[in-house]
């Protein structure tokens, strides 16, 4: 299982009945997490200091009950391979069907693959790697690619997802680098990029298990998943360093992840493909929450 364990503004302090504690930088929050299928007692402090709790109903919706917490705040993330004058910035504002505008166990695949943009660029100095960020959301991916070197093209469907992922960039300080920020579908985007010949050094994807696109097209992730893995294969450059996948759907286990990359990719480009299961580590018991799975090929 591959943890991301090196988060400081962020933790989950205990999981029990349903629910996962967590501490947003000064805040702290409980919110449901469908993995949570035991019960255990709450040992820890912050059940009884929550700032912020998303009560689930019946219809599978939910609402915020909020106290003593402000509208946003911000924390920060600091890439292993960068110093840390340099860390990432996050707004955070609790929204719709339990979100806080960011997904902290991703920080497990930002490291990876900021890892490998950064040593491309020290090996070829004046290098820089295009990398390609699909269902991008709040720019987690884009912010850690970018920093790294990485120019970047951001596409998401959604304009208020593009503009939240904006402003993190500027708040990084990464305000004026060169990332292309696009809403539109990722589907429809992938097939005209194939068309102009346009190619990536690295692909990453985090797509929905369901969504619809702009003229209601059905987007279900285990119809639609490899096909798009084919689709978006053929964007990949010659000297391509890495391809990403992320799900956090339970029926798509590593192994089938492993399988799809394998398939669609490492015939052609040779390479490394590794998937695993992602998680967070948990304060109270010393245990991890799983977090869903991701697949990664790299150049051997």
């Amino acid at each position: 299982m591959w943890i991301a364990d090196h988060w400081k503004d962020y933790e989950v302090l205990d999981t029990s009945g349903g629910e996962k504690l967590e501490r947003w930088g000064d805040y702290i929050l409980v919110r449901p997490d469908p993995q949570v299928i035991w019960n255990t007692p709450h040992t820890s402090g912050g059940w009884k200091k929550k700032n912020g709790h998303y009560h689930r109903n019946a219809k599978g919706g939910g609402e915020w009950e909020f106290f003593h917490l402000p509208d946003e705040w911000t924390i920060h993330y600091s890439l292993p391979c960068l110093p840390p004058e340099k860390a990432l910035t996050f707004h955070l504002k609790p929204f719709s069907f339990k979100h806080t505008g960011l997904f902290p166990e991703q920080a497990t695949n930002w490291d990876w693959f900021s890892g490998l943009i950064a040593d491309a660029v020290k090996k070829e100095p004046g290098r820089q790697p295009k990398v390609l960020n699909l269902f991008a959301y709040t720019g987690g991916a884009t912010l850690a690619a970018a920093a790294a070197g990485a120019a970047v093209t951001h596409v998401d469907a959604s304009k208020g997802m593009v503009t939240w992922a904006k402003e993190n960039a500027i708040s990084s300080g990464l305000g004026e680098a060169p990332i292309r920020w696009l809403v539109d579908d990722c589907v429809k985007f992938v097939e005209r990029e194939i068309r102009r010949g346009n190619k990536y050094d690295g692909i990453i994807m985090d797509p929905p298990s369901y969504g619809r696109g702009p003229k209601g097209e059905i987007w279900k992730i285990e119809e639609s998943i490899w096909p798009f893995i084919e689709l978006t294969a053929q964007l990949l450059s010659k000297d391509a360093l890495f391809f990403l996948i992320n799900s956090y759907t339970t029926g798509l286990q590593p192994a089938v992840l492993s399988y799809m990359i394998n398939t669609a990719i490492t015939k052609q480009f040779g390479g490394t493909v590794d998937a695993e299961e992602i998680g967070l580590p948990v304060k109270e018991s010393g245990l991890v929450l799983p977090c869903g799975a991701s697949g990664r090929w790299h150049r051997a």
